[in-house]
């Protein structure tokens, strides 16, 4: 594959699959490791653009740059991060839609590793048992918290729920803004990106029209 056909295949939001694509041996070094690795090559990018790193305002930037990426923009990456859920068993018996709307979402574009901004609204019908809803939050920010496509990010948001609650009744909407369109390429500054998942009795008009009027 050419430069060319690379540089067009990113602009594409495809994946061959669900989960993120990772190495089998992604976990074999430890935090401090890749935080000396990335720290080194981060350093080489900055000389490579002709930057002075002698500078005191950047000679410390590899560092935090590598510490950001493995403890912040990317922790998600890491199974040991993954949020531990909270599930209550129903009592109330509630049996109706339960929306989670406006969740705050910062991710990071996968092709150009530029700012992915926006909101997730997350609904579920309880069976027996229901979920803290804070725990709805830090899914969300889990998932979001590595090189991502908002399709994907949808659908893994989507089936941590479904498999959490035991119940297909999950419906995840997503809207953002990418700084890979805003900031390079076209530069369109107002348009945003919408996403859908939903399965089970979110298959029925019904449901999708009240979980939107819940979220308007």
């Amino acid at each position: 594959m050419d430069k060319l056909e690379m540089e067009l295949l990113g602009d594409n939001h495809i994946s061959t699959s669900t989960e993120t694509p990772l190495r089998k041996d992604a976990f074999e070094k430890t935090d401090a490791q890749k935080i000396k690795a990335i720290e080194y090559y981060f350093a080489q990018i900055l000389e490579e653009l002709g930057l002075d790193l002698t500078d005191d305002s950047l000679s410390g930037t590899p560092y935090r740059v590598a510490k950001m990426y493995v403890k912040e923009l990317f922790y998600g990456l890491d199974p040991k991060n993954k949020p531990k859920i909270s599930l209550f068993d129903n009592k109330y018996g509630y049996g109706k839609m339960l929306v989670e709307k406006n969740i705050s979402l910062d991710s990071l574009c996968e092709h150009h590793f530029l700012p992915i901004n926006g909101y997730a609204h997350v609904a579920y019908i309880p069976k027996d048992k229901v979920i803290g809803l804070s725990k709805i939050n830090r899914v969300v920010d889990y998932y979001a918290h590595r090189p991502q496509v908002q399709e994907r990010l949808s659908l893994q948001i989507l089936n941590e729920l479904k498999e959490t609650l035991q119940t297909e009744d999950v419906m995840v909407m997503i809207s953002a803004k990418h700084l890979c369109v805003s900031q390079r390429g076209i530069k369109d500054k107002e348009s945003s990106t919408t996403t859908l998942e939903y399965s089970g009795r979110f298959n029925e008009k019904s449901y999708r029209d009240e979980f939107f009027k819940c979220i308007s």
